[in-house]
């Protein structure tokens, strides 16, 4: 059997339950979980406002200066920039509509698709995002592409920051993921479609535990006839 690190990538826009799944199939596998959202997250946070206008030269450098590193597995998976926790700090509508902003340069999307690589390279994981499936694990054997209605997850993505203390207006956050839908759909570097061999799944009227439970299914059937195949 092969003992090259698993890869299983979850793609989707914002608020269809990725986090929530990811971190779940992770937990049940047992392996680590990749929020690469948080990754573009935390680079724009460190970038601030102006990081969609820098010179290229400065944003390279500033780039550079920025290393990646996930540990743990399952609900202890912990990812790090420089050796810290990323937190909650990243997790405003805010600062995610800057994420997406720096997410159309194609000199982000080369650094964190290099620094996502390495990680995959080095241990088995869970990784979310948008463009896993597509560009940077496009020869994962496990993918799954999450949707759902822009009011349901709106209503959701509310709840989230609610929960984290942060005031949010549901009509607002609406209006910020259907503008963020379509920048990360329409940008000309790597957008947000599922990959052709991905499996569809609308998490409108699923539990988190009835797609879990798919997932796991559709995991330990291509594990079955994968091991098969190599007897």
């Amino acid at each position: 059997m092969s003992t090259a690190p698993v890869i299983i990538t979850i793609d989707g826009p914002a608020g269809v339950g990725k986090t929530t799944l990811a971190r779940g199939l992770a937990r049940r596998l047992q392996i680590a979980y990749l929020d690469t959202g948080a990754m573009y997250r935390a680079a724009a946070w460190m970038l601030g406002p102006s990081g969609a206008e820098m010179q290229e030269d400065e944003l390279a450098s500033r780039l550079a200066s920025m290393r990646f590193t996930l540990k743990g597995a399952g609900p202890e998976s912990c990812l790090l920039l420089e050796d810290r926790v990323i937190g909650d700090q990243v997790r405003t509508e805010e600062v995610g509509l800057l994420a997406s902003s720096i997410a159309a340069l194609g000199l982000v999307r080369e650094y964190m698709k290099k620094s996502q690589q390495k990680i995959g390279r080095e241990i088995s994981l869970v990784a979310e995002g948008r463009d896993m499936g597509t560009v940077v694990f496009p020869g994962a054997p496990y993918k799954f592409f999450l949707q759902a209605d822009p009011v349901i997850r709106a209503a959701r993505r509310c709840r989230q920051l609610q929960e984290l203390g942060q005031d949010a207006d549901e009509k607002r956050i609406l209006e910020q993921m259907r503008r963020r839908d379509s920048q990360d759909s329409q940008r000309a570097i790597a957008p947000l479609l599922p990959a052709s061999d991905a499996v569809s799944i609308d998490t409108g009227s699923l539990t988190p535990e009835e797609i879990l439970d798919r997932m796991e299914a559709i995991f330990a059937d291509k594990e079955v006839r994968s091991q098969r195949s190599e007897t």
